[in-house]
């Protein structure tokens, strides 16, 4: 991809095969939308529309990149998608499972099996070292072998001499590679990245991409990434973007 017209290019679901055609069946989306809308009240009580009328598959093991301005409705849509919000209209599927018919614990038990995270903030707990960081949500989960995959999973993103480390005595890019190898490690099916490169310099950042992506390839994960860096968006094989809370094709 380059330039504003790759930027503003979606790519058709390839078609059904015809019954008794021997084309296999068509796999369900890792991640779909169908009309998606959401309207919140300001504190004057008025109605605002983030986003309205939102179509959206992506295919598995897919990379899409959402761009767009600033208020244009980006992370309120990677929220939705992730289930970490509900829509005011329409559905959202993870996985051919219709995540707007759970409640918030079927919707947290989902995310767990299914869905992992990278925010521009790293959100690692502090008090614990980087090794620590990654096994703990493989702990919760109850994985007999948390200890050894946060291991392995570090030294893939070039940490296996800072396992005993805390994110005080890490850089930025290194806190970045520490959530990376966290989100990867429970193995989910969609990794959701919210602006992964956004506390980062344009060198760290890049470095950061390219590893996002290298993992995406090796695990085969569904990745969405919320961006505004192009650089990073031109690494997808697609990308959308948002105005005014609308998708805008190319």
């Amino acid at each position: 991809m380059s330039g504003t017209s790759a930027m503003l290019r979606t790519d058709s679901p390839a078609p059904e095969g015809r019954p008794g055609a021997g084309a296999p069946a068509r796999r369900a989306p890792a991640v779909s939308a169908e009309g998606l809308g959401k309207t919140v009240r300001t504190s004057a009580g008025d109605e605002l529309e983030i986003l309205r009328d939102v179509d959206l598959e992506i295919a598995a093991g897919d990379t899409l990149a959402i761009v767009g301005a600033s208020g244009s409705g980006k992370s309120t849509l990677l929220g939705l998608l992730a289930g970490l919000d509900t829509p005011s209209t329409g559905t959202v599927c993870l996985g051919g499972v219709d995540i707007t018919a759970l409640d918030e614990e079927g919707r947290a038990r989902l995310r767990a099996s299914r869905v992992g995270f990278v925010f521009q903030s790293f959100q690692l707990l502090g008090s614990l070292t980087a090794h620590e960081n990654v096994m703990l949500p493989l702990e919760l989960a109850g994985i007999a072998t948390a200890r050894e995959r946060a291991a392995d999973v570090l030294g893939r993103v070039g940490l296996g001499a800072r396992l005993g480390h805390y994110p005080r005595q890490l850089s930025g890019g290194e806190q970045q590679r520490v959530a990376i190898a966290r989100a990867f490690a429970a193995e989910p099916e969609v990794l959701f990245a919210d602006e992964p490169t956004g506390n980062l310099d344009g060198r760290t950042g890049e470095a950061v991409s390219e590893l996002l992506f290298t993992m995406n390839r090796e695990r085969g994960t569904t990745l969405v990434v919320v961006t505004h860096d192009l650089r990073l968006a031109d690494h997808c094989a697609r990308a959308i973007e948002l105005e005014d809370g609308q998708i805008r094709s190319g």
